[in-house]
């Protein structure tokens, strides 16, 4: 009596097979480019992260170089401390410029400012000292356009904590005794908030 042959795959059994790799292999690589995706906004996220940590070194150099340099803002007026501070700008005379110049110089008046436009971003202005009008408009030396918003206050008194939004060299006639400085960054394309930054202004008026 002989046996009888062995049956291979059925059609059916076939094509289920197949679906059954075919959903997992899906699953697979559904799962793969999500890891991927996710990787992707974490480098991203860390590489503006790292961007917006060296914007503010920057800025907190340039501001714990603040000098109380007196000198006129134009040729009509007389001789005062070149500071002027703003909620959402800072014109002042440091002594570490946040870029450097063609030439070595002792002093460097900066300005700190939101630029609108086509070319929207942080700008900073750089002018040598000495020189006329030290906080006029000149062409910015950089725009960081990954910089949406920076705001600014200004203390007053070290002991009582009074922060003031603006201020006024001239008629203070002093520095403030730190600047306040809050960023609003780009991350993956989400506008976010950065901590707030103190620096302490070292250099008093001469």
């Amino acid at each position: 009596m002989r046996r009888r042959a062995d049956r291979g795959f059925t059609l059916l059994e076939l094509v289920l097979a197949l679906s059954i790799v075919a959903v997992m292999l899906t699953i697979l690589f559904g799962g793969l480019r999500v890891g991927l995706r996710a990787w992707q906004r974490a480098e991203e996220r860390a590489e503006s992260l790292e961007h917006a940590r060296s914007i503010t070194q920057v800025i907190e150099q340039t501001l714990s170089g603040t000098y109380a340099f007196q000198g006129p803002i134009d040729k009509l007026t007389q001789a005062r401390i070149l500071f002027q501070g703003e909620a959402d700008k800072v014109s002042l005379v440091t002594m570490s410029a946040p870029l450097p110049l063609p030439a070595p110089v002792a002093f460097t008046a900066v300005t700190l400012s939101m630029e609108a436009g086509a070319a929207s971003g942080l700008a900073i202005r750089e002018k040598a000292l000495p020189n006329f009008d030290p906080f006029e408009a000149v062409s910015p030396s950089v725009v960081d356009p990954t910089i949406t918003g920076i705001r600014f206050r200004y203390l007053r008194d070290p002991d009582g904590g009074a922060w003031e939004d603006t201020w006024d060299g001239a008629q203070e006639r002093a520095l403030p005794r730190a600047v306040e400085v809050t960023l609003t960054t780009m991350v993956n394309g989400r506008v976010q908030e950065q901590p707030a930054i103190t620096v302490p202004v070292r250099v008093t008026t001469p």
